[in-house]
């Protein structure tokens, strides 16, 4: 690839502006460029608009205003957050010729030749649901690769993937010659490859363009808002002088009213010449997730399970025991089982794995599919409080909603209608109001905002019920208070 090709501009947006609805602007009179052969990050706080971005780049949604410019033939291909439900019943097969608008006669060769890049043995007939979440990610993945397209738009593509994956997707990233788009919140991941930054700024709604990568700009903006406050300051000091000898003159009279006229002239000058400093992405606050009051005794106890090996299941035994204030980690490579674990224990549908009665479960899955998508996110927060005290209580209820960034017009919104990650802080907040004995939690850091991270494992570390966690994410488990470990491999 000759320079010249290396710096054209393939894709070009021109003062675009996109809302959903009439109460929801996502963009305002945005403009950026991307040059072929760049590999660039997608950032901002969770309902910013990364994917929606991602969906105008597609052509899946038009412009309320503005222009989107990308060069004439070139093809794109995304590779999503999850599997669309009407695709779950497909075979491995299939799922891959959907990719393609006409008919693949060597389709087999070329699916074997993109499950090798992903790291990924899947027989062809098998169906997309049987496979597990981190196996469904690599699928996604490949999806969008087998595709070969000369800009790869990449959504969340570490969630699910245990450290393995991530390190494979890693260095295929690195030696990638095309075009490339990644939203993710994965700061390490993003700094091995990223040459440049689209920072989506959800108070202004404009996209800030940045070379570098993660940290880089991090490091940018922090001088940045440094630089901005001083100035700001600079001038706060110099309206008040100008406003004080306004004032003094003012009360002399005569020739001197002019004279204070002047400096209250100055001052609004002054005033307009105030820039407004960047407002970093709020986090959540700080919360508990209250144990169920009166627990005692054995919680849960897991006498045996099953693992995926070869695409088989094998029986093993075991001999665990959870009481108050016991936290247990969940390990193992994709596919070996961990989210089925989890499922059957939160179903009580194994007898190896038996729950105390009158135990409150609380359920967060990776997919998200403990939460009704029709409901809104008000009503999805007035069941589980029903169901848990019997009654509605406001200052709880708006107090626990204020605490996850849910806003007075997010509440009414459908929960299908909300981001991934505003999916997740929806279940965060009820896990909150149920109050469980015993808490299952299966990879919560999934589409979550980074900057959450750390309060989010505060929470978790504290929590006084008993609790299996399964993640990928090493800096989060360190975090939390770990009193055993079942490692399904061994």
């Amino acid at each position: 690839m000759s320079a010249s090709e290396h710096k054209e501009i393939i894709v070009r947006f021109e003062e675009v502006s996109f809302e959903y609805g009439h109460n929801k602007p996502i963009l305002d009179e945005v403009s950026f460029s991307l040059r072929r052969g760049t590999k660039v990050t997608i950032m901002g706080q969770n309902g910013a608009g990364k994917s929606t971005l991602f969906s105008l780049i597609t052509g899946a949604l038009k412009p309320e205003s503005g222009g989107i410019h990308i060069s004439q033939g070139l093809s794109i291909a995304v590779s999503r957050q999850v599997i669309p439900r009407s695709e779950l019943d497909l075979t491995v097969r299939a799922f891959f010729e959907k990719c393609f608008t006409k008919k693949v006669y060597d389709i087999d060769p070329r699916i074997d030749a993109v499950l090798e890049v992903v790291n990924l043995k899947a027989p062809k007939d098998r169906i997309m649901k049987s496979f597990s979440g981190g196996q469904q990610a690599r699928l996604l993945l490949a999806s969008a690769l087998i595709q070969d397209p000369d800009i790869l738009l990449l959504d969340e593509p570490t969630n699910n993937l245990d450290k393995a994956g991530i390190s494979h997707l890693t260095q295929f990233l690195i030696g990638y010659k095309k075009t490339c788009l990644v939203i993710s919140h994965d700061a390490h991941f993003l700094n091995a490859f990223t040459e440049g930054v689209l920072y989506l700024d959800v108070h202004t709604r404009k996209i800030e363009q940045y070379v570098g990568n993660y940290s880089d700009v991090v490091k940018d903006i922090s001088v940045r808002i440094e630089k901005e406050n001083r100035k700001n300051a600079q001038l706060a000091k110099e309206i008040q002088e100008n406003k004080d000898k306004a004032n003094f003159f003012a009360n002399k009279g005569g020739q001197m009213r002019l004279v204070a006229k002047r400096m209250r002239e100055k001052a609004d000058m002054l005033e307009e010449e105030k820039v407004d400093v960047r407002k970093e992405d709020k986090t959540i606050r700080s919360f508990t997730i209250p144990a169920q009051p009166e627990i005692a005794g054995d919680i849960i106890s897991i006498t045996g399970y099953k693992v995926i090996k070869n695409h088989k299941p094998v029986n093993r035994k075991a001999n665990i025991v959870l009481r108050k204030n016991k936290h247990l980690l969940l390990q193992g490579p994709n596919g070996i089982g961990k989210s089925t674990l989890l499922e059957v224990i939160a179903k009580a549908e194994s007898k190896d794995a038996l729950i105390a009665p009158g135990i409150r479960v609380g359920y967060y899955r990776q997919d998200f599919s403990t939460l009704n998508f029709e409901h809104t996110v008000y009503e999805s927060l007035v069941e589980v409080l029903k169901n848990t005290e019997g009654r509605i209580i406001e200052t709880e209820f708006r107090a626990t909603a204020a605490n996850f960034l849910i806003t007075s017009e997010m509440i009414h919104t459908k929960i299908g209608s909300l981001s991934e990650g505003q999916k997740g802080l929806v279940a965060f907040a009820r896990l909150v109001l149920q109050k469980p004995g015993l808490l299952i939690l299966d990879e919560p850091t999934n589409h979550i905002n980074f900057r959450h991270l750390p309060i989010i494992a505060a929470a978790l570390d504290k929590y006084e019920g008993a609790m299996i966690l399964v993640s990928h994410v090493p800096e989060f488990v360190s975090q939390i208070r770990i009193d055993d470990v079942l490692d399904l491999e061994k």
